[in-house]
């Protein structure tokens, strides 16, 4: 099977470890292990599950982590909520299960790479529906029924986006799954970055709530902070599509950690609590950012509506690779180029960091703009 560069990866990992600044970070401020069980209010807990047997487990998913991931949707039971090895386990099993060589498949763009690449690996053929930046990065679903043909077998959407940070509303979301519907088709809504809104009006139900056609995958790594447990879930509340994700994981996944379910089961318990951390985090780092491109002439942007990541565009004649390792190289700080997502003259900024770190990366990436300036 060949594969394209997976190019926000490759990028992330040849320069991200060895800079003194990372404010492309996706991540809401991750725990540490101590923090996360001081912070729940579990001290001990390591200690009271120590005669933990470290068998296989459950291999669809910790009984008591699917029950707790449950309580996130009206329509889906732990049944039909399975736990993978992060949000990209998550998504590739979709497509492993759904997708065959010769169907249509028809992607948000732009988007995680995953999305749209995996299924063109599968044979699949891949339709780009594109988002357009003077429409503040929102699909039209005139164009949406545009790219539907017969083959269509699944629609895919990525909301909160990365790396834009635009939200996708119910009214939307109900209009992608009609389409769906109508061509027999599936929806997969990779719903990483759900739940962190920068204004709480803007809240919008999960797509698995919205449609029995649908499907939404998620994460440990952005909302809740864990992102080294590499944990992630699908839920959907078809038992079609339960029934292929059963069937084939046997063959990729089988099952996940029983520890990292344990810790996982846990912070679903304190989900609230860990979210309004979270929020907080977000929403002041937004404001900063918010009033730093206000200063900023050679930077504008839409402004994300959720999610840890806004999508910059600048005034400069440097290709956006070029402009983010000579960003690395003269100020040590780290974003990503926006040709990692296809789009040039753009660059992709994480507001989920320490606040001192969004402060000093904003400082430090002033400064290379100034020099600019000087030139």
């Amino acid at each position: 099977m060949k594969v394209k560069p997976f190019l926000v990866e490759r990028f992330m990992g040849e320069y991200e470890h060895n800079v003194e600044l990372n404010i492309a970070e996706t991540c809401v401020k991750p725990f540490t292990l101590g923090e996360f069980l001081e912070f729940v209010g579990e001290p001990d807990f390591l200690e009271k599950i120590k005669d933990l047997q470290l068998t296989y487990g459950y291999v669809e998913g910790l009984p008591e982590l699917k029950k707790g991931l449950s309580g996130f949707y009206k329509n889906v039971k732990p049944d039909t909520i399975f736990t993978t090895h992060g949000a990209i386990d998550a998504n590739f099993q979709v497509f492993y299960s759904l997708v065959e060589s010769g169907d249509t498949v028809i992607s948000i763009f732009p988007t995680y790479q995953q999305l749209y690449s995996v299924p063109e690996s599968f044979g699949a053929k891949v339709k780009l529906w594109h988002l357009h930046e003077e429409n503040n990065w929102m699909p039209d679903l005139d164009e949406l029924n545009e790219l539907v043909d017969k083959k269509t077998k699944l629609i895919v959407v990525n909301s909160p986006n990365n790396p834009t940070g635009a939200l996708l509303d119910e009214k939307t979301l109900r209009g992608i799954t009609e389409i769906a519907e109508d061509a027999n088709a599936y929806v997969l809504n990779d719903e990483s970055y759900r739940g962190l809104y920068i204004n709480p009006e803007d809240w919008v139900p999960s797509i698995v709530d919205i449609s029995d056609r649908a499907i939404a995958t998620n994460s440990f790594s952005k909302p809740l902070s864990l992102t080294g447990l590499r944990l992630g879930w699908i839920a959907t509340s078809s038992e079609e599509v339960a029934k292929e994700l059963t069937l084939h994981r046997d063959y990729t996944t089988i099952s996940i950690s029983l520890l990292i379910e344990k810790l996982a089961a846990l912070a679903i318990e304190h989900a609230e609590k860990i979210y309004e951390r979270n929020l907080k985090i977000l929403r002041k780092n937004f404001k900063l950012l918010e009033e730093w491109i206000k200063e900023e002439p050679l930077v504008d942007w839409v402004p994300p509506k959720a999610g840890t990541v806004a999508f910059l565009r600048y005034n400069l004649e440097i290709p956006s690779e070029e402009l983010a390792i000579r960003l690395i190289k003269e100020k040590s700080t780290f974003l990503v180029p926006g040709s990692c997502f296809g789009i040039e003259n753009h660059l992709r900024i994480g507001y989920g960091n320490p606040v001192d770190v969004m402060i000093e990366g904003l400082k430090r990436f002033k400064e290379f703009l100034d020099s600019w300036r000087q030139n």
